[in-house]
């Protein structure tokens, strides 16, 4: 019933069944009921009775936190909780696509979106698009045109990716500095 545990995971993992060394602790239901203050002995032939695990959730309390449940189902709930977690803090990527013969009054248009966007915390990514034969024309022609759009950027940025040729042409990513 209990799955093997190798050392990495013992470090990550809590202690479940007879791993748990405290005494004495506050049992948490199935359904997420309190059961009161229990010793080590009753919780196991509790969540024995009810065929689930005995697993410590909150070591340092006094006394600890455990609770019967579904180790294997534990184990998924809580890896759900933390990528769900992870993903809230990522920063959003946003693109901005200019060409070789695009006027200043729509770069300058562009470069207030992609200010607005830096003072969000987004990331910006500047694509040059080129079409056709444009592709193979000269590096330094290229970069002076992406250059072009990001002197009307108004808030300070940096260059997080500098420019590198694409699929679609060349392409910078910056972010707020």
């Amino acid at each position: 019933m209990r799955p093997t545990i190798s050392y990495t995971q013992k470090l990550q993992e809590p202690r479940i069944n007879q791993r748990i060394s405290a005494r004495t602790l506050r049992i948490i239901g199935p359904k997420g009921e309190n059961l009161g203050v229990l010793t080590l002995e009753e919780a196991l032939k509790k969540s024995e009775a009810l065929g689930l695990d005995l697993i410590e959730i909150s070591p340092n309390a006094i006394p600890p936190v455990a609770k019967i449940a579904d180790f294997g189902k534990y184990l998924y709930e809580e890896n759900k909780k933390n990528k769900l977690t992870k993903k809230s803090h990522s920063v959003e990527v946003k693109t901005v696509q200019v060409k070789l013969g695009t006027g200043d009054h729509d770069l300058m248009l562009k470069a207030k979106k992609t200010s607005e966007w830096l003072s969000e915390g987004n990331r910006v990514k500047v694509d040059l698009f080129l079409p056709g034969r444009a592709k193979y024309l000269d590096d330094k022609f290229l970069r002076e045109r992406i250059d072009r759009m990001l002197k009307f950027v108004s808030v300070d940025y940096k260059i997080a990716d500098s420019a590198k040729k694409s699929p679609k042409g060349m392409t910078v990513i910056i972010e707020r500095a």
